[in-house]
């Protein structure tokens, strides 16, 4: 399918998509199109989605997410090899002679031994902006018990958030992490109908991992 077929601000908009895709390896947020574009809506987002969507650039992906068209997939960059190459040892103490040799990669599999037991959700709205978690993040969950005072991911009333969760005599309490949001109070009577997803063990941005922060106890 030819190019030509865009309007001139639909290839920017499919560029910018291409582009984020090679260089983060993920698809943009519609908050980060949106910024890139100086959209006021979120609805222009979804209409320059659409046109794409129309004319064969973009298809529906089994989540219902879009994805770029198979046509086109020679736009996005090949996969690099996974890890960071360590590449010798250097010394923390005397000058010693530098030692180059090919010592493997650091990988995901190294930072989290218990990788099979993750997986991530992308964060959408900034209530736990003041724990370090943005709008785009991915945030990092393990299927492990969650103490009070934990960040957790919930299923209630349908509904997923991403809370720090405390049990107290008037049921479970979902505390958000900014002032600008309210909390939840989950009363006892339908603590059957609330669900922890995972326990927040970190999560990953633009400026890398970070693990979660381990709470003294009171």
């Amino acid at each position: 399918m030819d190019h030509a077929q865009l309007t001139r601000k639909q290839k920017e908009f499919f560029d910018y998509i291409v582009s984020y895709k090679n260089e983060h390896d993920v698809w943009p947020t519609y908050r980060e199109i949106a910024d890139e574009f100086n959209y006021k809506s979120p609805n222009s987002v979804t209409q320059n989605i659409q046109a794409l969507l129309k004319k064969g650039y973009l298809i529906r992906g089994e989540d219902e997410e879009y994805d770029i068209h198979p046509s086109h997939e020679e736009l996005l960059g090949a996969k690099r090899d996974t890890g960071i190459p360590v590449r010798g040892l250097i010394a923390a103490g005397y000058l010693q002679e530098a030692v180059e040799a090919d010592l493997g990669r650091i990988t995901l599999e190294t930072l989290f031994p218990r990788l099979d037991d993750m997986f991530a959700l992308r964060v959408s709205g900034m209530s736990m902006k003041d724990a370090g978690i943005y709008d785009g993040d991915f945030v990092l969950l393990m299927d492990s018990d969650v103490k009070d005072g934990d960040i957790g991911a919930v299923l209630y009333n349908g509904e997923t958030s991403l809370k720090r969760i405390y049990h107290d005599k008037n049921g479970l309490r979902l505390e958000p992490a900014n002032e600008e949001y309210d909390a939840i109070v989950v009363e006892p009577d339908v603590f059957e109908e609330v669900r922890i997803i995972g326990k927040y063990i970190g999560h990953v941005n633009r400026s890398g991992i970070h693990r979660a922060v381990t709470r003294k106890a009171s």
